[in-house]
């Protein structure tokens, strides 16, 4: 025994001297720790200044039962009660009870209000017992933030977010995730707690050990007024054709910027909101939008010219094995109208004609264009385009008639964009752009600029030509129905069927995508535009102009305005021929009558005043309108300040 008590007192002596420190901090770590504070978050902006996003800090307000002293709790409790009732609508005597109640059962983290707003964070902290602090009256403050968005489901995905789980793993969308660790998260506070059991934690005093700095603000390109046109256009269309999602993307010519970007999905309910950003992550056959490039690159590469015929006979035609068909026989036509009328046939057959031989002519130029390569955007997730050549597995001998027509590869609806923004910007290949500026306050910390991809595509001889065609294809070609008299469109409708590997399946369920792309005004653009609806109801129509066109077609007319030209002022320096007249009369009347009462009957009164008081005369008017008597009769002598009435 007298051993097994030394072995004891040596331990604890070993524990207390030699351990000690080593268990002290070991128990403090556990009891007391600095628990991250999350710093505000950036506010997003759009190009005016209007709050796309912020971060809203939220309050829960909680009491420490048995803090507060037997004395201190006795005074103040009715008083805290009758004030909590007043906040909340729940009686005094309930809240008295709960609050007892939580004080007998040692309760060091009991609810008062949760999840409210800075404000009535301000006025709960200033309840009785509540106003005297941690330490006194076992006040307990938590602050979290709830990211909002203004402008509700438009661009929320576009907008985007930043959201962990609880494994700490990241999902990063839109604007707001991409350049959320950079520039908006901020950097974290950190705050003393206690543990107090349960897993919960206490704040030991009512400040923060380290504040928590903010994110900077983000200045984007959108304009909100457009944000709201292209969401409601394409909402309004993927409602009439029951259509299964869609993408609307607006550009600034010159620059660049994007200045709308809507998706939409339809949910199980038959509802649509933002499900993803489909207009930058969706790769897809683009059909026949793709036309435009493969004729652009048979101009460029000069086999063809505009005028070259080709035979698309009565509208099926066998290509090493396979069919290509179109809508219906065009017969011989030019190279021009095969792009106007979008024959399958006719661009298949270009192709093919020219580049069967040497394959990589032809990708090679697409190439040259960037189109094979991502545009390396700011948000995150960019689908990557899908440009076949010879070696790979899905090439063929149909890959170049196929390609012609815009099948056998993939491109985003942002990437088609851009290259039709180049045909409208002269040529040149801008990078899209969704961000102007970052700042913190009114101090800018970066400013973007315009990144140019390719500073010419082509000649001006292929683009000019290129650029009629477009013009053509909206006044006489597959997207007449979009063509207005008053207002100037140019671009190229896309009809391509998707889920199609098993074709007696998709002849159960034929399925389309749905496009247009291009810009306007047509001879000065200023915007380019995209429009992309998948899975249209066939029983309502399929084919790009009617489905994707009009949605174009009213994003650019609401643009500028609901009667586009018909209100346009030429000149500020515009001559009205009656009040010419009239002012050539006063004119005279006034040279003529310099000391000799003038004829003012007939004249409004304001007028007949001016000449009058001109001439040095006092005049007294009685009444408004148009002069009926003069005191003074025409012809007479008259003095200076002598005085005249005029009568209405």
């Amino acid at each position: 025994m007298f051993v097994f008590a030394l072995a004891v007192v040596f331990k604890l002596c070993s524990i207390q001297f030699i351990q000690g420190d080593e268990y002290r901090s070991l128990a403090k770590e556990r009891t007391i720790r600095n628990i991250e504070i999350p710093a505000n978050r950036g506010n997003v902006y759009s190009a005016d200044g209007s709050l796309l996003a912020t971060s809203i800090p939220k309050y829960d307000i909680r009491i420490d039962a048995i803090q507060p002293k037997q004395e201190v709790f006795n005074e103040y409790i009715k008083a805290l009660a009758d004030s909590l009732q007043a906040y909340s609508g729940v009686s005094s005597n309930t809240y008295q009870q709960n609050i007892k109640k939580a004080r007998r059962n040692k309760n060091r983290y009991f609810l008062l209000a949760r999840n409210i707003s800075y404000s009535d964070y301000i006025r709960l902290r200033n309840f009785p017992m509540l106003e005297l602090g941690a330490i006194k009256g076992g006040l307990i403050v938590e602050q979290t933030t709830r990211r909002e968005h203004p402008m509700g489901g438009i661009a929320e995905r576009s907008i985007g977010y930043e959201r962990f789980d609880e494994d700490g793993n990241v999902t990063r969308a839109g604007i707001d995730g991409a350049f959320g660790a950079k520039y908006l998260r901020g950097e974290n506070g950190k705050r003393l707690k206690q543990k107090i059991g349960n897993g919960q934690w206490k704040p030991i005093v009512d400040y923060n050990q380290q504040e928590p700095k903010d994110g900077y603000d983000v200045y984007t390109t959108i304009d909100v007024n457009i944000q709201d046109i292209a969401h409601h256009s394409l909402l309004g269309q993927l409602e009439k054709y029951d259509a299964d999602h869609g993408c609307a993307v607006v550009m600034d010519v010159k620059t660049g910027e994007i200045k709308a970007i809507t998706n939409l999905a339809k949910t199980d309910n038959g509802n649509y909101y933002e499900k993803r950003n489909y207009a930058v992550w969706e790769s897809h056959e683009p059909g026949s939008t793709f036309k435009v490039m493969a004729l652009m690159a048979a101009l460029e590469d000069k086999v063809i010219d505009t005028s070259t015929i080709v035979d698309t006979q009565n509208g099926s035609k066998r290509f090493y094995g396979r069919t290509i068909r179109d809508s219906r026989g065009y017969g011989k036509i030019s190279a021009a109208r095969a792009l106007e009328l979008s024959s399958n046939i006719g661009l298949a057959s270009i192709i093919d004609e020219h580049y069967s031989k040497q394959p990589k002519k032809f990708i090679n130029r697409i190439k040259s264009w960037n189109l094979h390569d991502t545009l390396g955007v700011s948000i995150m997730g960019e689908g990557r385009p899908i440009i076949p050549e010879p070696g790979d597995k899905i090439w063929s001998k149909n890959a170049l008639p196929s390609m012609a027509y815009g099948y056998n590869m993939a491109m985003t609806p942002l990437q088609t964009l851009t290259f039709y923004n180049a045909i409208a910007n002269d040529g040149e290949m801008i990078k899209p752009r969704f961000l102007k500026a970052v700042k913190e306050f009114s101090q800018e910390i970066e400013v973007f600029e315009k990144e140019v991809i390719n500073q010419k595509i082509c000649s001006d001889k292929t683009l000019n030509e290129i650029r009629e065609i477009l013009k053509n294809v909206v006044i006489r070609g597959t997207g007449r129905r979009m063509y207005s008299e008053n207002f100037s469109m140019a671009g190229k409708t896309g009809t391509a069927r998707t889920d199609y590997n098993d074709y007696e399946e998709w002849l159960k369920d034929r399925k389309y995508v749905s496009s247009f792309a291009g810009y306007f005004p047509a001879d000065n653009p200023k915007y380019s535009c995209i429009v992309v609806i998948h899975q249209p109801s066939t029983k309502v129509g399929f084919y790009g102009a009617d489905v994707s066109g009009p949605v174009f077609k009213r994003i650019a007319q609401k643009i500028y305005t609901e009667t586009p030209l018909i209100d346009e002022v030429e000149s500020l320096e515009v001559v009205d021929a009656k009040v010419e007249t009239e002012y050539q009369a006063f004119f005279k009347t006034a040279q003529t009558y310099i000391t000799i009462m003038p004829d003012v009957i007939g004249l409004p009164t304001m007028d007949a005043l001016a000449l009058l008081e001109n001439m040095g005369l006092k005049v007294k008017l009685e009444g408004v309108g148009t002069v009926k008597s003069q005191s003074i009769n025409k012809g007479v002598k008259v003095k200076s300040n002598q005085i005249v009435v005029l009568k209405t």
